[in-house]
């Protein structure tokens, strides 16, 4: 017996969103796959007018860029869906939000722009936060100038394709550091401020902590923690441009139409 399609599985994608999402609080250690597994759900909840891909096994046209870790909090991770109506995205926000997790949070959602360059193309690196718990100031200020100061920082990681050895450094274009205010009994509690470039393999969060291991034997007491504040377009001198910002822009200079009018929520 052939196996049920779901209905409007033929029908083509008449409109793209382009949606820029949250993971917050201890939804952060929610896995990229759950969290897929959670979005599918809130756009049946919501009654979005999902596209379907075409074949015996029709997934929902979703396409994800750029996923955190598991274990990072984020206020800058994108999406992009096709529906086969139009809705209108100030709605699309509100009802996809309300069908989350808290947590889980829609921030932003515009319409691509038809011919628009691909959501992964807009995006080439990513600004992190890191918080050092039990870490002082001055021990992170010593093991950046260490970091800053190596032709190359190799560290290892557990991947796909087995073990690999890479260079941190490379990646890094900025790396500052910072304080927090004392929030456990006088505990210290640096943060650094961090820009990387996608490269392969992705260099992350924890691989930046490794390579401060590496360069200047800094071992934090307790886990850091890590929120990503932005990814997009690297413009000099480290402004990242948010790839929804540069779809507007792109559409506000050269088409007419619909298009223009397609923003919905914040852009911060």
């Amino acid at each position: 017996m052939a196996k049920p399609q779901p209905e409007h599985t033929q029908l083509p994608v008449v409109q793209r969103l382009r949606i820029r999402y949250a993971k917050r609080g201890p939804l952060r250690f929610t896995s990229h796959r759950d969290f897929a597994r959670a979005f599918e759900r809130a756009v049946r909840r919501a009654g979005l007018p999902v596209a379907f891909s075409q074949g015996f096994s029709p997934h929902p046209k979703i396409s994800y860029a750029s996923a955190a870790p598991t274990g990072a909090a984020s206020e800058a991770e994108y999406l992009e869906i096709g529906l086969h109506a139009e809705v209108d995205p100030q709605w699309a926000l509100r009802a996809l939000d309300a069908a989350l997790s808290p947590g889980l949070d829609i921030l932003a959602v515009q319409v691509a722009v038809p011919g628009a360059v691909s959501l992964p193309d807009l995006i080439d690196a990513s600004r992190w936060r890191i918080e050092l718990p039990g870490v002082s100031p001055e021990q992170l200020e010593q093991a950046i100038a260490a970091f800053l100061a190596a032709d190359e920082v190799l560290v290892e990681r557990l991947t796909k394709q087995g073990r690999r050895r890479f260079d941190t450094r490379a990646a890094v274009t900025l790396l500052e550091s910072g304080a927090l205010p004392d929030t456990a009994g006088g505990v210290p509690c640096a943060m650094m401020d961090v820009v990387v470039r996608q490269v392969t393999p992705a260099v992350r969060p924890d691989d930046v902590i490794a390579g401060l291991r590496v360069v200047a034997d800094l071992e934090p007491p307790s886990p850091p923690r890590a929120t990503r504040l932005a990814q997009g377009t690297l413009r000099p001198p480290g402004e990242i441009v948010d790839p929804l910002v540069a779809d507007e822009q792109a559409s506000v200079k050269g088409l007419n139409g619909p298009a223009r009018q397609a923003v919905a929520g914040s852009l911060s």
